[in-house]
């Protein structure tokens, strides 16, 4: 990170500057950083000093947070590009690529809840016997008595 501009030393970017330039708060660049979404160097005083690429990373992560993508699962897709790198926009094509069938499964899910919440608007009863929401059916009581989860998520 020690590279020469302008005639001095490139230390890199202070946690603020990173913050400021990045549009996060400074908690979340620790946050993130804790998590292993992104890394800094410690000066000789123990101040955290982010790679100026880090900017694109923490973009990435925010435009993957935004879609819904848990982080988590954005963890473990820059855990694989080569060597922890900055991703490329061919990068950015691959892993939204690999979400892509997630989220399609998370707006079908979302899409079926609207259209039986439609059915609930009238009555609100939210009866556990009869309730499309509650109990689609009546499933819970074609597997007995006491409660039951619904659906496993």
């Amino acid at each position: 990170m020690r590279t020469v501009t302008n005639g001095k030393p490139d230390l890199g970017l202070s946690v603020g500057e990173t913050a400021r330039r990045s549009g996060v708060a400074v908690s979340t660049l620790h946050f993130y950083e804790s998590k292993g979404l992104i890394r800094s160097t410690r000066t000789g005083g123990n101040q955290r000093r982010y790679p100026r690429s880090i900017l694109r990373r923490i973009a990435t992560i925010r435009v993957a947070q935004k879609a819904g993508i848990p982080l988590a699962t954005i963890q473990e897709a820059l855990a694989s590009l080569p060597k922890g790198r900055t991703p490329t926009g061919d990068d950015w094509r691959k892993l939204s690529t690999r979400w892509r069938a997630e989220l399609d499964s998370r707006i079908q899910r979302l899409i079926q809840l609207r259209d039986r919440l439609n059915d609930c608007i009238g009555c609100g009863c939210l009866s556990v016997t009869t309730c499309p929401l509650r109990n689609p059916e009546d499933a819970l009581g074609r597997k007995g008595s006491g409660p039951r989860l619904l659906e496993q998520e």
